[in-house]
């Protein structure tokens, strides 16, 4: 099951979705048992921004009948904690499941996010000078900060971020992609012609919960940041078909994210093209379960 991702060898091709597991916080819970069962053969980190982001108010989320919405917010320590604290705490996790596995270190992928060319040039130019770091994310989900339309549902603004990102990195870069625009298969092109090397989706879906009405009172969004992204079972049929659409039109890898709970799943969104598989919002229910679908995932390529 082993499988080659831009220049990288990856034991399997299931990885985490960045912000869906916590692997500093996860080691202080599980320990040894976290080292010798690492659910994921590369490690995506949590979004960074340039500067500590508190996160949105609560309420955070909502769980609707199939999904979950969430409006964390982004919060984390900035780049210069995330470097000064995060990062040495994980590339100790990768050396620790490399030693214990006796396999390659899991590699690190940095996710990032900025508002304009100039803070994505900015965290790459960090990212780059950081050997523990083998990959880097670009999360174009954020509102440009001139023209308020999310970065990465513009193909010419995106065409720019990445091209200006790709000359400042030799390392691989890949661009999750939102799926809250018309014509995601463009925008992955866009990516592609700006030098990424893969391309991620799909991103969580905008949604909104209300509050149960009271008398006298009309209802009112439930999140305290008022709309969120709406991830788990309930988006996997719009995942399939966004991964497809875009696995045709690019030459690049694509990571196909989008509701994945078991081996079937990720088995669907690889026979549509994706290299690899990234798992989210079903490993807060059970923190193991990418290497259970990484396990089955072999057992089936096997048959």
């Amino acid at each position: 099951m082993s499988v080659e991702f831009c220049g990288l060898r990856l034991a399997h091709p299931v990885i985490n979705g960045s912000g869906t597991f916590d692997a500093i916080a996860a080691r202080r819970v599980f320990g040894e048992q976290l080292i010798q069962g690492f659910p994921f053969s590369a490690y995506v980190s949590k979004t960074i921004t340039l500067e500590p982001r508190d996160g949105n108010p609560p309420p955070r989320l909502w769980e609707p009948g199939s999904g979950l919405i969430n409006s964390i917010g982004l919060p984390n320590k900035g780049l210069a904690g995330y470097l000064a604290h995060d990062l040495p705490e994980l590339a100790r996790i990768s050396a620790d499941v490399g030693a214990s596995l006796d396999c390659d270190p899991p590699p690190l992928i940095t996710n990032v996010m900025g508002s304009s060319a100039d803070h994505f040039a900015a965290l790459v130019d960090a990212c780059d000078e950081r050997a523990e770091i083998a990959a880097i994310e670009l999360n174009v989900s954020c509102p440009n900060v001139q023209t308020g339309l999310d970065i990465g549902a513009d193909p010419r603004a995106l065409q720019q971020v990445v091209a200006r990102a790709r000359e400042r990195t030799a390392k691989p870069l890949i661009v999750k992609l939102t799926p809250n625009t018309a014509d995601v298969p463009s925008c992955a092109r866009a990516a592609e012609a700006g030098g990424a090397d893969a391309v991620s989706l799909i991103n969580t879906l905008r949604a909104m919960a209300l509050a149960p009405a009271r008398p006298g009172r009309p209802p009112q969004p439930w999140l305290g940041g008022r709309t969120g992204g709406l991830s788990g079972p309930a988006i996997r049929a719009v995942a399939l078909a966004q991964v497809a659409a875009v696995a045709e039109r690019v030459a690049i890898p694509v990571v196909g994210m989008g509701g994945v709970q078991c081996a079937r799943h990720a088995r669907e969104l690889l026979d549509v093209g994706a290299t690899l598989i990234a798992v989210g919002t079903e490993s807060f229910r059970d923190p193991a379960v990418g290497r259970a679908i990484a396990a089955e995932l072999g057992l089936l390529s096997a048959s």
